[in-house]
């Protein structure tokens, strides 16, 4: 009976080391697929939480493409878009974004053009971003 309650102790011990291994890998940052597409098919996104605040920053090697009004895009598990902000700002790029709370997951990250109103590129994550 001793072995008994010393296995289920160890079976125990390495459910809850693996729940805080997945809880603490939920909690990092998270990169995306590369981006595909006609004008947008370099580099990657991540996604991460500062200060409460829900933050997508495209990687170093991501060029934003040379169309008039490159914009951040967000698609969640409903299928719903959300329109965020510029990646051409006066001055330079605006290569992170702020995700407003009423975003409640991310599917997609996509770069679409809102002049010509065309998708540019796209790009997921493995898993949804909360």
């Amino acid at each position: 009976m001793k072995n008994v309650t010393r296995i289920v102790s160890v079976f125990a011990l390495a459910a809850v080391m693996s729940l805080s291994v997945a809880t603490a890998a939920d909690a990092g940052p998270h990169t995306s697929a590369r981006f595909e597409g006609p004008k947008a098919n370099t580099g990657t996104v991540s996604h991460s939480t500062e200060g409460g605040k829900s933050i997508l920053r495209v990687s170093s090697d991501f060029k934003v493409p040379d169309t008039p009004a490159p914009t951040w895009r967000v698609i969640d598990s409903n299928g719903n878009v959300y329109t965020l902000d510029a990646f051409k700002i006066k001055g330079g790029e605006k290569r992170e974004v702020q995700v407003p709370s009423y975003v409640s997951n991310i599917a997609k990250v996509q770069v679409y053009c809102a002049w010509a109103q065309v998708l540019l590129g796209e790009t997921s994550f493995a898993s949804l971003v909360n």
